[in-house]
């Protein structure tokens, strides 16, 4: 019975056919027994007399007449075209052409403003036309004056005056610089008798430059040539921007105009988005978005082109697309590989996926589009779709090159990961290999062969590694950042350099030094054989190498902690250690309530992101002693006994190429750490107040 727009206003219907229609669905809704078949039979009567109800009369009639008008108006605009002035730009005729159309137009849909919304939105359209396109028109054509009278008189510069006039200009600059030569002398002058300062001397400086370029600038406007031809780019700029911009705002305000205007539409179905589904593009055609239309079909291309060719086999490297993923090359030729056909499908399916998201978008657009009509909102213009790209899709349209390289660039390398954990890719498979289920994950699970007998152990180290080198670096940095923080303490600049050092020096020099110095031969070594004998050798023992290795991590990982914490601890308000004082506090109170828990509110985060950086720390383990020191009657021939799971998985795949356990342990070493994180995270007091 009424209408809405897109901010759910409502408008009474002025097609009164659709009105009485409305009318008696709404009351057969609430009628029952003999009233609601009474009530049904009238609406039947009404339906089928369509075409003698009074109003569709009418309708027709105004349809007919405006049919017949607007060829009248088309041959009269075609003439009216003929008769504009030619050397004007092509968009100041077009603006003169639509000015005589608008005039032609306001006088017909004035006389049936009550009769729909279509005859008002077009004559309130023509009519803000009629009032806002005139000042437009006068700027352009007093602009375009002005272009050729600038460009008249370029053309007709006096040769000998010009020249007359660039040998002035040679002197005057001379001159010019001559004199801005010896105010600079004067300023220095003044600097060195200590007149003003170094600051004030710099700052006139810049200040007589300035003025002196200003000076030649105006002085160069003096020459007609120049004069006119900045005129001319000025003017040319004015022809092109400005009035582009005047023309848009017009355009706007048009599209604006069409928003409080509804439409009124009979059907109640939604046909076209269903009909059109598998067609992205068709539907936008259907209704009437026509540039909107030729984006959308882009993505049908690329669906019917490309993504379910491809998912088919069709242009594949060596794979099968999607049946390559389930076969994985078996019964395939020699040639053929097994990992080649895994990542193809997989890639295969990534296609496939963004296909059917593009055509759901697509469903979406179009389905949204007819709810709209037939609520009683017109269908967007571009200018419209393309305002509301602008405001309110800015951030997708931004991000989405963003999300096309994460898809190939990580989710296609994690999804290979994760299939590959299923198959039985080994050494004695490794161009050929099928799929072996959860055999990999019950053989770690239950400790058993080459593999899974270590894991358990090296998962142990790689829990105690984490939490002691990570707790050490944080407890180390910490109480270097609160004693250096004391007011007591002298030189405080050089000890934050010691303490950075660390940081700034790139950890692989600061391992491999350490690494030389716990050799055999080297001066750590000798100096701990020492204190606790001949026998003691810092890489053959496993208690001492990973002792070591954990005060390495501390000492690398101390200065990271202590930077965070320096920064913290010098924004905590001093006011509330004097209120501690006040009320008797002593330092270890200061210490567990004021400053740990302001220090953690701030680092906690970052120092949940030490903890899992610390259980994948590759380099030091590597650089170190290679995961040595070596026990093949403990570890076997894969692993040594500082190996984490980070360096077990590397020899697993790389060098004994197992690359199918090693998936599977990176699966679980993963969601592990991905748990973890999230339970760190959450428990931070930073966001639970977020």
């Amino acid at each position: 019975m009424y209408l809405y727009d897109h901010l759910d206003r409502e408008y009474d219907r002025k097609n009164l056919y659709l009105y009485e229609v409305a009318s008696l669905q709404y009351e057969i809704e609430g009628a029952q027994g003999n009233e609601k078949a009474e009530l049904k039979k009238k609406l039947d009567q009404l339906v089928k007399g369509k075409a003698d109800h009074p109003y569709i009369k009418k309708l027709n009639e105004y349809k007919s007449r405006e049919k017949s008008f607007l060829e009248e108006v088309n041959k009269k605009v075609a003439e009216y075209r003929g008769k504009v002035d030619t050397e004007l730009p092509k968009r100041v005729q077009n603006l003169e052409v639509r000015l005589f159309k608008a005039k032609q137009l306001v006088s017909f849909y004035e006389k049936y403003v009550d009769l729909t919304y279509d005859a008002e939105l077009l004559f309130e359209q023509n009519k803000m036309e009629i009032a806002q396109i005139p000042p437009i028109l006068d700027f352009a054509k007093e602009t375009y004056k002005e272009l050729v009278e600038a460009k008249s008189k370029k053309n007709n510069i006096n040769s000998e005056k010009n020249s007359k006039f660039q040998e002035e200009f040679k002197n005057f600059k001379i001159e010019e610089k001559r004199n801005l030569q010896q105010r600079i002398k004067d300023v220095k002058v003044k600097q060195k008798e200590g007149l003003i300062s170094k600051q004030a001397r710099e700052n006139t400086i810049k200040e007589l430059k300035r003025k002196y370029r200003e000076l030649v600038l105006v002085k160069s406007f003096e020459c007609e040539k120049t004069y006119n031809e900045e005129v001319i780019k000025n003017k040319k700029y004015e022809l092109n921007k400005t009035l582009k911009q005047k023309i848009n705002t017009v355009n706007v305000n048009v599209s604006d105009l069409r928003r409080v205007y509804p439409i009124e539409v009979e059907k109640k179905t939604l046909w076209k988005s269903y009909v059109t589904i598998l067609f992205p593009g068709l539907g936008q055609l259907l209704n009437k978005q026509y540039i909107k239309s030729i984006i959308m079909f882009l993505g049908s291309i690329y669906i019917y082109a490309m993504a379910i060719p491809y998912a088919l086999g069709y242009g594949n490297y060596k794979g099968e697309g999607i049946a390559g993923l389930i076969s994985l090359a078996e019964g395939a030729g020699k040639l053929d590989r097994s990992i080649i056909f895994m990542i193809e499908g997989i890639l295969a399916i990534t296609l496939i996926v963004l296909a059917l998201v593009l055509l759901l978008l697509s469903f979406k657009d179009v389905n949204k589009v007819e709810k709209e009509e037939i609520k009683g909102i017109r269908t967007r213009t571009w200018i419209e779709t393309k305002q509301s790209l602008l405001e309110d899709g800015f951030p997708y349209m931004v991000s989405a090159p963003a999300l096309v390289v994460t898809i190939f660039m990580v989710f296609i390398p994690v999804a290979t990961t994760i299939l590959l954990s299923f198959t039985g890719m080994d050494p004695k498979h490794q161009a050929k290999f099928g799929w072996e289920g959860l055999s990999n994950y019950k053989m770690i699970a239950l400790g058993q062969g080459l593999a899974g007998s270590v894991f358990w152990k090296i998962l142990g180290w790689t829990i105690i590694w984490t939490l002691v080198a990570t707790t050490l670096a944080i407890a180390l940095g910490f109480v270097l950042a609160i004693v250096l923080n004391n007011d007591r303490i002298k030189g405080k600049t050089l000890f934050r350099t010691i303490y950075l050092l660390p940081w700034a020096v790139p950890a692989f020099i600061t391992i491999t030094f350490f690494s030389i110095l716990s050799s055999p031969n080297g001066a750590l070594t000798q100096a701990l054989q020492g204190i606790f004998g001949e026998g003691l050798s810092i890489k053959n023992n496993t208690f001492v190498a990973r002792s070591v290795l954990i005060c390495i991590q501390a000492w690398l990982g101390s200065a990271y902690v202590f930077l965070l914490s320096t920064g913290v601890l010098q924004s905590i308000n001093k006011e509330l250690y004097e209120a501690a004082d006040i009320d008797g506090a002593t330092s270890f109170k200061k210490l567990s309530k004021i400053t740990i828990p302001l220090v953690l509110f701030q680092t906690a985060p970052l120092l949940v992101g030490q903890y899992t950086f610390n259980f994948n720390n590759f380099s030091i383990i590597w650089l170190f002693n290679n995961g040595g020191p070596f026990n093949p009657s403990v570890y076997g021939n894969l692993a040594g006994s500082t190996d984490l799971l980070i360096s077990y998985i590397y020899k697993l795949t790389l060098e004994n190429q197992y690359q199918a356990l090693g998936a599977a342990i990176t699966m679980i070493v993963s969601i592990a750490l991905i748990i973890i994180a999230y339970i760190g995270y959450r428990n931070t007091e930073v966001f639970k107040k977020e």
